[in-house]
Formats: structure tokens, sequence, C-alpha cells
């Protein structure tokens, strides 16, 4: 089973009436955190079992995962990093069971309660990341309730919101503990230390824990990114330009719009940074995920025609300029987010668009471009075969997105649910343009072609 690098599309759609979030999410480009273990697994002939390890290990960072899937995560990372004898990769997984979690609203993160499968986890634990309250954790418990002591522990750490690997605090928001230590300091191994010193004096009352908002529950009524017309010229050259002014033109109308716009049912839009669907007169928002991804109207490639994706603002720029069309995202030279609107407060906890930086291998695909454009168009090709076995009641994890049979989905209650793209349209992965990684889009197959032969990966859609 295929766990999605790139969760960028949220499916759920937005809640009118939820109360605000009050703190600002704590995030991270997830695919990092697994970046340096996927190398050297392959370096040590893991070969196609380490792309998927890497995957679902670094989808349990997000918040919506439960106490202990880290650390199961890191069993399994484990497991195979002792049947290949690496000790990189031991040392890797000793690292990414320490990272910090994303945490929706800056509090911590309660830790897994019971005992690692392997040996080498035992005395370690996530970090947490230092904007987050120490004294308030995301199951609305106060310092010192259950959950909130490392397992193996009877006292709060000292100090708060550190770990072995780091045991002098909290991590820096959005930073990974691989790339600030080598050392994880697990008990019992060579190098390693203790845990962090636990205190045994009183615990002083913490202050009220913030409300937690729960991402809201997953709506059919809200569509993935769909194809729209634009008028064009008749040779490439023509609709290529075409295609760019028009996404310049939905961009500025899009600016415009709020939740509260009217619309026709079935319109879509980008609201804020939010992809928008039209139901029942009233739009109906699905946060795109973490900044600095937004919602936007790209040109085609290969034929008259825009599409609305969630990607980023210079991913989004990068297309459009390739075009001809001037002017950056609107045609006015505005490149920020649209006014008013703010990229952190989707209550849908995503994972980043970035993809690992080494995917499991593409057969038959011996592309001639550079760089991370290459790697993209890899990227995505890897993942479209994966799409490729999926099916509707194919197991998932709660919040997963992929591809399948043609349709966007999510994972919601255990099962994909399946929206299907717009006439003639279909959902693939495509490389971005100007960083590293992916997204996912309805879009023609002939379009997705074009975009991943344009990397100089060969092989197709699925690098086969």
């Amino acid at each position: 089973m295929v766990k999605l690098t790139i969760a960028f599309v949220g499916l759920a759609a937005a809640s009118a009436s939820a109360a605000p979030l009050l703190h600002k999410r704590i995030a991270q480009v997830i695919a990092d955190s697994t970046a340096k273990w996927e190398q050297a697994c392959l370096a040590a002939g893991g070969a196609q079992q380490c792309n998927p390890l890497s995957i679902t290990a670094f989808t349990t960072l997000l918040a919506a995962a439960g106490p202990c899937e880290q650390q199961d995560a890191a069993d399994k990372m484990m497991d195979l990093a002792k049947q290949l004898k690496s000790d990189d990769m031991i040392r890797f997984t000793q690292i990414f069971v320490q990272q910090p979690r994303n945490s929706p609203n800056s509090v911590a993160i309660p830790y897994c309660q019971t005992a690692p499968r392997n040996p080498e986890l035992n005395g370690l634990f996530q970090c947490q990341f230092v904007g987050s309250n120490q004294n308030t954790f995301a199951n609305g418990a106060a310092l010192g309730a259950a959950g909130t002591i490392p397992f193996g522990l009877n006292a709060p750490l000292n100090p708060l919101g550190s770990c072995p690997a780091n045991p002098q605090g909290p991590v820096p928001d959005g930073q990974q503990l691989v790339d600030i230590t080598t050392n994880p300091n697990a008990p019992g191994t060579a190098g390693g230390a203790a845990p962090p010193a636990s205190t045994t004096s009183a615990v002083v009352a913490a202050p009220p824990a913030a409300t937690s908002v729960a991402p809201p529950a997953a709506s059919s009524a809200a569509a993935p990114p769909a194809a729209t017309p634009a008028a064009g010229g008749s040779d490439k050259g023509g609709f290529q330009l075409a295609n760019g002014q028009a996404a310049q033109k939905l961009n500025a109308k899009f600016a415009t719009l709020s939740a509260s716009s009217s619309c026709t049912d079935g319109e879509q839009a980008c609201v804020g940074t939010a992809f928008a669907q039209c139901v029942g007169g009233k739009f109906v928002t699905t946060y795109c995920g973490a900044a600095p991804l937004t919602c936007a109207a790209l040109p085609l490639v290969n034929s008259a025609g825009t599409s609305i994706t969630c990607t980023t603002t210079a991913d989004a720029e990068a297309r459009i300029a390739a075009t001809g069309a001037t002017g950056g995202l609107t045609g006015s030279g505005a490149s920020s987010t649209p006014a008013g609107t703010d990229a952190n407060t989707g209550s849908q906890d995503d994972a980043s668009t970035k993809a690992p930086s080494t995917p499991a291998p593409s057969t038959g695909n011996t592309g001639s471009g550079s760089g991370f454009q290459l790697q993209n168009g890899k990227d995505a090709q890897a993942l479209n075969a994966k799409f490729a076995e999926l099916t509707a009641s194919s197991s998932c994890t709660e919040g997963e997105s992929a591809c399948v049979s043609g349709g966007f989905a999510q994972c919601v209650s255990g099962k994909f649910v399946v929206t299907q793209c717009a006439g003639g349209l279909t959902c693939v992965a495509l490389p971005l343009v100007n960083k590293a990684g992916t997204s996912i889009a309805c879009t023609t197959q002939a379009d997705a072609l074009s975009r991943i032969q344009a990397t100089g990966a060969t092989g197709g859609i699925t690098g086969a």
C-alpha cells in the first residue's frame, strides 16, 4: 500500500461555524524527515522496499496521527535496517523517531505510552517544536497528565520539549532533527547517552488549555481541481500564451472572491488560498494545506485551457511565465497571497508538497534532464505508477490523498472517497516547475505527459 508523499489537496470542507485557531500552526516539510534514511536504504540494496516505508513513516508526523504511529513506523524502518545490516539506516531511524510532529495550534504532542518492538528504539521519543506550549498538549491534557510524560519516565522532562537527540530543549519550528544532529543519543548504543533527565519536583500548574479545533469532516460536495476553458490561438505558441493570460485573468478574478461571494452551482474557483466549489449557491472551500501552498489557476501545456489546483505561488508564476505571459500571477505583477488571507488558517493538517528526495526507482526511465526538474518528473512517474495499483477498496491512512481509477481520492475512515474529475479529465501527479516536489491535479493525459517529458524524464506518465 502506498502512502502518498504529497497530501497537498485536502478534501475536507471548511466549516463555516468552526471557531478560529487560537495559535499559529507549526508544520514542516515532512518528507525531509526520512529522505536521508531512504537514500541510505537504496545504497544498502533495499530497492523498492525503501520508498513505501519512507512515505508511511513521514505521514505519521501529521497532527492527525495517533501517539504511537510514529514509533510503529520507526519499528518497520528498523526491521529493514537490520535486515540490510545498515548502520546508517539504524541511526537515521533512531533520529526519525525523535522528530517533532506537526502541531495544529502550537501545543505539545502527546507521547506514545507503549514500548517499541526493537530494542534499538528503547528510551527514544519525539522532541517538541520550540513554538509549542510545553505545558498544554493536543489531547487537552495539562502537563503531568497521562500521555504528557514519555514512556518509562515518571516525571516531566527537564528541559520540557527535549529528547535524547536534542537534550538541550525543543527543536526550532519546522526544522528536521536529521539536519541538526547525526547522533541519536540512543541509550545502550555506541556514542549514546541517557534520555534527558526527568525532574521529581512537583509539577507547576499549567495555564488553561487552548481550545483545539478538530479537522472538519470530509464532504462529498467538495470537488478536486478541474480544468476550465480558455480562449486560445490556432497554433501551439498562440494557445500557450493565451492559456497563460487566461490563467492570469482567473487568478485576478479569484483575488476578489470571498466565501460569501455569489456563485453558480458547480462553479469552481480559488477563494483565499483554498480550492472552492459552489454548492447550493455558496462556496464550499477545501484548504490546500500548510503554507506555502495556495490555490491557483494554471495554464495547460499542450491544448487550450487552464486548470485549478493547489500548488505554490512560485510554481504557478513559473508555469505562467513559461507561456510568455508577463505580469506574474494575475497579470498585474502581483505575486503575493490574496489580501486578507492567511495560508496557515486551514484546519486540515496536510503534508508538504515536497516529494522525497529519492523516490522508488522508475523502470525504463533514463531521462536526460538535470537537477530537481528531472527528479520531479521521476517522482511524478513513480507516484502515477503507484496510483495505477490502487482501487477504492485499497487500505489507506486517514487524510491520505491519491488518484484512484482516474479520480481524486482522499482516505476517510479508512476508505478512499473518490471524486471523479470533470469531463474528459483524469487525476495525475505532476512535477513542480521551479522547486523540488510534485502536485496532484485533474488534467488531460496529454497535458500530464507533456509536463513530465519537459523535465527530461522518459517512459511516459508512469516511467514504464
